[in-house]
């Protein structure tokens, strides 16, 4: 069966699950679902950090702090995601319609599934590492032999306090088996939220999993409206043959900016969400594995911390890599259109590629919150300022 789109069957499955994919059976259903085992959730983290604010320790309460922050920012992502449910149909309907295009051409087919099976690669890689990094935050409460009927304070997977009374052992195990699949589905959101525009991106330029889409996507498009204007003079070129192939280089790179467009306006907001609170849950999920160190269980702390810190990084880390991939691609249309044969040309017909060139000289680029661009540099100022919050924290210590 030929492949129609980038977003594979797990992709669709997983934003289906969201409340996100469009068209989709139950979507009403699992949106209300979301919203109220998240808020129940978000609730019992409220309830324990205001009843232990002044008797837990440092790191509990950072712990408690972190997973809230974590759980209000994939709620935010969704938010965004619904009430901008035509821009999101837009998107798709764009990567549909080039899918279909490139069908006509071997050589666009061949760079759309380079793409789409990068981005397959790149989408199972964080769905497994979110895994991961669920499993050893829990693993630790599985493996604690607890009685409920010793009258302490019972463990739990995250710092919550529920506001009833546990009496039997079955019923402690169902809680932690709940909160578990919760925690689980919220690492997946989280991942194929921000993969999704990566994927957009590198697909839709000619040579995040959400973001990590959009961005392969968009890639792969101007990957090939390179390769038409790199090839653009030919020997048996004519002018009714160039008139056409140039307005179709043109239309797509007019499709490739608009595309580009769509994606700033979908994500902007949620970059400078995610940027805030990645910065604050850098700091607060790196404090304790620094403190852990020296400490009897040492080994216990940093292997329940590390995976959600390096997740926490790589959310960061694919936001800005997507902005900056975007930023350095959109350059070589340009590029192309310099490289190729254009002093064949008659002047009239040169005199378009200059067009094409100047067009280009203004990068695409993705930005937070519409005040910065997204970049490696951007990355940079985030790991400072958490690392200096950090430094704050422990010589407050």
């Amino acid at each position: 069966m030929i492949r129609k789109n980038t977003p594979n069957n797990t992709s669709k499955f997983m934003l289906t699950l969201c409340g996100i994919w469009p068209g989709a059976s139950c979507v009403s259903l699992f949106r209300i679902l979301w919203v109220i085992l998240t808020g129940v959730s978000a609730f019992f983290h409220c309830r324990y950090f205001a009843s232990h604010i002044y008797s837990a320790e440092i790191m509990d309460l950072m712990e408690c702090l972190s997973t809230l922050i974590a759980h209000t920012k994939i709620m935010f992502k969704f938010f965004v995601f619904w009430f901008n449910q035509r821009k999101f149909v837009e998107i798709l309907t764009d990567m549909a319609e080039d899918w279909s295009d490139s069908a006509n051409s071997d050589i666009s087919m061949r760079e759309t599934l380079h793409k789409a099976k990068l981005s397959d690669r790149i989408t199972n890689t964080i769905i497994i590492l979110h895994t991961m990094s669920i499993i050893t935050f829990c693993i630790g409460i599985f493996l604690t032999n607890v009685n409920v009927n010793d009258g302490i304070e019972l463990p739990f997977a995250t710092k919550i306090d529920i506001p009833f009374e546990i009496k039997t052992q079955s019923m402690y195990r169902i809680i932690l088996l709940i909160e578990f699949l919760h925690l689980i589905c919220c690492g997946w959101a989280a991942g194929i939220t921000n993969s999704f525009l990566l994927t957009l991106v590198i697909n839709f330029l000619p040579n995040d999993i959400f973001i990590f889409f959009q961005v392969l996507h968009t890639v792969g498009q101007i990957e090939i409206t390179r390769h038409w204007l790199i090839n653009l003079v030919s020997h048996e070129n004519n002018h009714t043959s160039f008139i056409k192939t140039t307005s179709k280089i043109i239309e797509k790179h007019k499709k490739i900016i608009n595309f580009s467009r769509n994606i700033e306006s979908l994500y902007s907001i949620i970059a400078l969400f995610q940027f805030v609170s990645n910065t604050i849950m850098i700091c607060m999920l790196g404090f304790p594995i620094v403190t852990a160190i020296g400490s009897p269980n040492a080994v216990k702390q940093i292997l329940k911390s590390f995976l959600f810190y390096t997740i926490t990084n790589l959310e960061a880390f694919i936001f800005c890599y997507a902005g900056e991939y975007l930023h350095n691609k959109s350059k070589e249309i340009g590029i192309a259109a310099y490289d190729s044969e254009w002093y064949n040309l008659k002047f009239k017909e040169s005199r378009v590629l200059l067009f094409i060139i100047l067009r280009s000289q203004k990068q695409l680029s993705l930005t937070v919150g519409k005040m910065t661009d997204l970049s490696l540099e951007t990355f940079t100022s985030i790991m400072n300022a958490s690392g200096s919050y950090l430094s704050m924290l422990l010589a407050m210590q």
